[in-house]
């Protein structure tokens, strides 16, 4: 007999044919990269974005430009962001200047300029809309995309289930890249919280479309840190108790999980390893269908609900947006 308590819907309901489809799409080193195109003579090469007025570039006699290091920076600032390069040296976002010199003082120091990265935000979410036009805003480098009535997404490729919807986000990618000159990286499954973490999985410049029954072997083995939600006080407190992974955290009893972080927070930290399944619920997002002639920022239109999870549970689900 059913549990009437139980509200949660199936991946696919019988009464929907059509599988949901959501993605996140975040752009790659999204400051560093939009330097890049004005100083393409950086390209990979460490870039740390979080210099003042005074480290702008100096143009040369010869029309070369010279370029301030962190070897020679003093002062409180922090990093904006970083190319791969740079990371691969050990700085990142958030990490104070002074510090990351220690580590990369060779690295190029750049000023920001957020009027410029503003405009290629424009620019990528335009090229977006062109092709799947209900698109949530979550900030100046990433959103979310229904492309569950995006023509083609429900399709079959051959013997890939999922050929058409991975079909839809490489067109996505291509556009944005056509547009922009800048690469992104896109997950695409039936909820947000998963599609999150699958746009982590193969950056920079990466697509990866995963079905619920993907999350066993491509989730399960992730740190709980990628887990939106987890900070690093928590994901510290659950090292210290054993539990490194996703899978760690699913088989964890909920009782332990509550006595070490309180009902609330444990309860979550319980269902977010453990069910995956889309759930109804509220949202905290902006959902916009973006006009056709792809002008400017994004307007709302209308009542859509946005991509969100589902009310204080937070598990790997997310409402379907409400089209207007």
């Amino acid at each position: 007999m059913d549990d009437p308590s139980d509200t949660s819907l199936p991946e696919n309901p019988p009464h929907r044919s059509r599988r949901r489809w959501i993605a996140h799409l975040d752009m790659d080193a999204f400051y560093a990269s939009v330097e890049l195109l004005r100083y393409p003579e950086l390209k990979k090469l460490p870039v740390v974005i979080g210099g003042g007025r005074r480290h702008q570039p100096e143009l040369l006699p010869d029309g070369s430009r010279r370029f301030s290091t962190l070897r020679h920076y003093s002062g409180r600032g922090v990093i904006t962001t970083a190319t791969y390069a740079a990371r691969d040296l050990g700085v990142h976002s958030g990490m104070g200047l002074m510090k990351a010199a220690v580590r990369a003082p060779d690295a190029v120091l750049l000023p920001v300029d957020f009027d410029e990265y503003r405009k290629y935000s424009r620019m990528f979410k335009a090229a977006v809309a062109e092709i799947a036009p209900v698109i949530e805003d979550r900030g100046i480098d990433e959103i979310y995309i229904d492309l569950t009535e995006v023509p083609g997404a429900q399709d079959s490729v051959g013997h890939d289930p999922c050929g058409g919807v991975r079909a839809v986000a490489q067109e996505i990618r291509n556009n944005v890249f056509q547009r922009t000159g800048l690469t992104c990286s896109v997950g695409v499954t039936p909820n947000k919280l998963l599609s999150k973490m699958a746009s982590e999985l193969d950056k920079p410049d990466g697509l990866t479309v995963l079905t619920l029954g993907d999350v066993p072997s491509r989730v399960w083995p992730l740190k709980v840190r990628v887990i939106n939600g987890i900070g690093p006080k928590a994901a510290a407190k659950l090292d210290r108790m054993g539990i490194h992974t996703i899978a760690d955290l699913a088989a964890c009893p909920r009782a332990d999980l509550i006595e070490a972080f309180g009902k609330s927070y444990g309860t979550w930290l319980h269902e977010s390893a453990r069910d995956p399944r889309p759930h109804p619920g509220g949202g905290n997002g902006r959902s916009t269908r973006h006009p056709p002639c792809g002008r400017g920022m994004l307007e709302a239109r209308g009542p859509q609900a946005p991509i969100a999870l589902a009310g204080g549970a937070g598990r790997f689900l997310a409402a379907r947006l409400n089209h207007a």
